[in-house]
Formats: structure tokens, C-alpha cells, sequence
């Protein structure tokens, strides 16, 4: 019968789509939470309410290997989560289930009955339920409580998410870090691990194996000495670094409105034109570290400083010993194997003498090093409760202390303090003050003094800095933030410090 002839049948139709459209809608855009009990297959999907992360099964680049993974819904290619990177699936059989203990568990085989991953979660709440939040971070919680029994967010795969901690926990142990793909269709760990090193003051390492590639330079109290730049990122991001006796701990958080963003491990590639590993280009990128032949770890060696600007207008040599050091090997040094570093050239007095006696500690003195990224801090202390000052004198009175500086730039406080060696120093935009321990004979009138102003030119510089800072709030409030539907890309971000 031909429904244009037949009004009655013609409505009917047209009411029936109207009830099935929402439920066919709905379908297509993903569930948002499973019970106990239910399972998510290959082709279906888990959406966050807002719409900004799918959970599902993915298979990367060229592969046909089939991966449980969360990834950023305006870009599937933007995966920020795995869960089986060490055990792919071979076919479409997979089956995320949420088993009635509470445990997750991604099966696959023609039974069913092969296990590729599991959260190893349990709980006994009848309400419990898997959910996709809009952070991108998978959790089996209770909603009554709001309780968490297990979250996606406590194993990071080779990315960052606001909301997500990097560090260690000092009481339970956990320890939180990044690992990169082993290739970009092939998301099992790769060789390089960023971590947040927690022995003293704390900085971002790029480990490759068993060796150190690249250091952010340790936190300030504003942003990581070695990455000044990031501070631009202000606008988008509000980041936190926690220094307790429970942990070290570094997140940041999305500010209303900003663009998604996220921090991401990738593997280095061998740019020949700079002759340096590098990151692969990545559309909406912000910032990428290593950036240039100074990023790479200790290139210049102990006591030595590299000069990137130096680098890019060859021959110039990039690499040259601090004041009162030599090259360790001339003729090395020659071939631009700077590999060896420095030495000294006169003996420290305090050192020299075996002693530390007032007066052999008061003819060492501080020669200022300017602009830099600090030193590996792996042999250094950090007190936050004493002044600069008091850190000058407390270096002064250890015959094994060769450097020191402030500890938080943003209040003009604390105290770090080097011994042992000085390794991976730089040159940087609005890099930091360092002040290195030299003999008497070495300083040639050029110790550092410190500079004591008076409380009237205190109070006017403090005046003038607030009536620049007020000016830029009424400028800026007349700004709006854009959403952008793109991903920034911010390898290191500057935050503020918890203590």
C-alpha cells in the first residue's frame, strides 16, 4: 500500500520515527556508564557526559592489533589512555565486563574466556558503576559516597591529563609516571620515562633505559628553571607542585573554557639538521622538550655551560668552562668532545686546606652565574625555612659546598645548595641566578656582593609592581577565552608550589 495515499498510515510512521529517533541517537552516541554486570564490546562505546573522551576499542596507525583505550572524541588519533599495552587483541572478540566483585576485565577469544587485562578492583557496593568522567579519567565508583574503588587516572599510560598527579606518594609507595609508545602504532611502553624526581627539590627527568636524556631544571616556586617559557601557559592551565613529608607530586588543572590540553611522552627522533633528538612536529603544539643541542643531558660536561645561540651560528663552539675551570681534556675538548667537562683551576682554600676554620672558609668567595637552567640536582640539599643569605653563609662554612641559590624565586627565600659536582648548565631566557664557590685568587675582585636596598625603594618598586599588575587585570578582563575544539600539546607547565 503506498503511504502517500493513506494519511492515517502516513502519520502513524511519521510519530513511530519520533519515538525511535531519540533512542537511535542515544545509541550512537555511547553509553555513559555500565552497571555491574554489563560488558562493552568491540564497536560500542563509552562516552563521558559532556562528550569530551570516549572509552572503546581502537586499533593505531596501520595496525591491526585491537587496543581498549580512551581517547579525546574531537580527535580519535589523540589517545590518552591504554589499557591492554602489552597484550593486543588479534581480532574483534574483545569484551570489556564489569564483573559483579567489581573487577574490570577485557576478555577476548572465540569463548570469551581469555583475559588480556584487569583492574584488579574490587567492590562489595551494589551501586558501584564504571563511568568515563569528563577529565578522561575511568573510575568504578559508588555514586552515593562518591567514593573511588579503582581510577584510570593511578595508571598513567604516556599521558597527562588536568586532574592527574605525577610524583610519588611517600607513604603507599605509588609512583606515578609516563611511559611513551614503543612506536605510534604500537602503544606497549617505550624506552623513555618521564618522571617527577623526588630526592630533594623537584624536577622533571626524561629517562631513556637507563640513561638520562633531559631535565626541566628544578622547581622554583614559579615554573622549572630550565623551561621559563612555560609560564605563557598561565592563560590556560592552574598547576600545583606538592613538597610534603607525604608527597611530591606535580598536576595541573584546565581553567573555564581554555582548550583541551595535555602532556604527552613520544619518542625522540634524530633531526639532522640540528644534530639532536627532537619531538616530531605535533599539530597545537605549545611547548616540547628537548628543544635544541643544550637539552641533551650533561653536553657540556661537569663545570660546563651551554650556549644555544652559540649553537646555531657554527663554528662557534656551544660549550665553554665556567669562570676558575679549564677543560679536563684540551684536545678533546678541541674535537667538541666536551664529554669530560671541566676542572678547576685553582683549588678551593676552605678544600685546599682540609679545614673549616673561619678564616679558610672567608677566602673562598661567589662569583655570579647568570641566566641559567640550575643544575642537576641529584647531589644537592634544600632547606625552604632560611634566607639567601643565610644559605651564602652555611655554604661558606661547608668545605664540600660549590654552589648554591634561592630556593623559591617567587618569595626571595630559601636555600639549595650543590656539592659533588655541577652538571647540565645552560643558558635560558629569564634563566636563574647561581652562585659558584671560587678561591680568593680566582675571584679577582668580581665576588658577588649582595645588594641591600633601602625600605623607600622597597616600598616603590612593590607600588610600581602592583599599579603594572592592576593595569594588566583591566586590560585582560576585557579579554574572553575562546573554547577551541584543537588540543594544545604542553610537555612541561609552570605551576605554583603546596608545601
Amino acid at each position: 500500500m503506498d503511504l502517500a495515499c493513506n494519511p492515517l498510515l502516513l502519520l502513524l510512521s511519521l510519530l513511530l520515527l519520533l519515538i525511535l529517533a531519540p533512542k537511535a541517537a542515544l545509541a550512537s552516541s555511547g553509553a555513559t556508564r555500565l552497571g555491574k554486570g554489563r560488558r562493552l564490546t568491540d564497536g560500542e562505546t563509552l562516552v563521558s557526559v559532556g562528550g569530551t573522551f570516549t572509552l572503546g576499542f581502537f586499533s593505531p596507525g596501520v595496525s591491526t592489533r585491537r587496543y581498549l583505550g580512551i581517547w579525546f572524541s574531537v580527535s580519535p588519533d589523540a589517545i590518552s589512555w591504554v589499557a591492554n599495552r602489552d597484550r593486543p587483541l588479534s581480532d574483534n572478540s574483545g569484551r570489556l565486563v564489569f564483573t559483579d566483585s567489581g573487577n574490570l576485565l577485557l576478555l577476548h577469544g572465540s569463548a570469551g574466556h581469555i583475559t588480556a587485562w584487569s583492574s584488579n578492583s574490587t567492590s562489595t557496593s551494589s551501586l558501584a558503576r564504571l563511568e568515563l568522567l569528563d577529565t578522561g579519567n575511568l573510575v568504578v565508583r559508588d555514586p552515593a559516597s562518591s567514593t573511588f574503588f579503582w581510577q584510570s587516572f593511578d595508571h598513567p599510560s604516556n599521558t597527562l591529563l588536568a586532574g592527574m598527579k605525577m610524583g610519588k606518594n611517600l607513604w603507599s609507595g605509588a609512583d606515578w609516571s609516563l611511559a611513551s609508545w614503543s612506536w605510534p602504532d604500537d602503544p606497549s611502553p617505550g624506552s623513555y620515562l618521564r618522571v617527577l624526581n623526588s630526592s630533594g627539590i623537584p624536577e622533571f627527568v626524561l629517562w631513556q633505559g637507563g640513561v638520562k636524556r633531559y631535565r626541566t631544571g628544578p622547581w622554583n616556586g614559579r615554573w622549572f628553571s630550565g623551561i621559563p617559557e612555560a609560564s605563557t601557559d598561565y592563560n590556560l592551565v592552574t598547576c600545583q607542585v606538592t613538597i610534603s613529608s607525604g608527597e611530591q607530586t606535580y598536576w595541573f588543572t584546565a581553567k573555564p573554557r581554555a582548550p583541551l590540553t595535555r602532556v604527552v611522552v613520544k619518542r625522540l627522533m634524530w633531526d639532522a639538521a640540528r644534530r639532536t633528538l627532537k619531538i616530531k612536529n605535533i599539530p597545537w603544539e605549545s611547548f616540547q622538550g628537548p628543544r635544541d643541542v643544550c637539552d641533551s643531558y650533561g653536553k657540556c660536561g661537569a663545570f660546563g655551560l651551554c650556549d644555544a645561540s652559540a649553537a646555531a651560528a657554527p663554528p662557534t663552539p656551544f660549550c665553554s668552562c665556567l669562570r676558575g675551570f679549564s677543560p679536563a681534556s684540551p684536545l678533546a675538548w678541541s674535537l667538541r668532545d666536551t664529554s669530560a667537562g671541566c676542572r678547576r683551576n685553582v683549588e678551593l682554600d676552605c678544600g685546599h686546606r682540609r679545614t673549616t676554620t673561619t678564616a679558610a672558609a672567608a677566602a673562598d668567595g661567589f662569583v655570579l652565574v647568570s641566566g641559567v637552567k640550575l643544575p642537576d640536582t641529584h647531589n644537592a640539599t634544600v632547606d625552604a625555612g632560611i634566607t639567601v643569605k643565610e644559605c651564602r653563609r652555611r655554604c661558606l662554612a661547608d668545605c664540600s659546598c660549590l654552589a648554591y641559590t634561592a630556593a623559591n624565586i617567587r618569595v626571595g627565600s630559601g636555600c639549595v645548595i650543590w656539592r659533588d659536582t655541577i652538571m647540565d648548565l645552560r643558558f635560558v631566557d629569564q634563566g636563574q641566578d647561581l652562585y659558584l664557590r671560587l678561591a680568593k685568587s680566582e675571584l679577582g675582585g668580581g665576588e658577588f656582593r649582595s645588594l641591600e636596598l633601602p625600605v623607600f625603594a622597597i616600598a616603590a618598586l612593590v607600588a610600581s609592581a602592583v599599579a603594572i599588575i592592576g593595569l594588566i587585570l583591566m586590560l585582560w578582563r576585557g579579554r574572553k577565552p575562546r573554547v577551541s575544539g584543537k588540543l594544545i600539546i604542553i610537555f612541561f607547565l609552570a605551576c605554583m608550589t603546596i608545601v
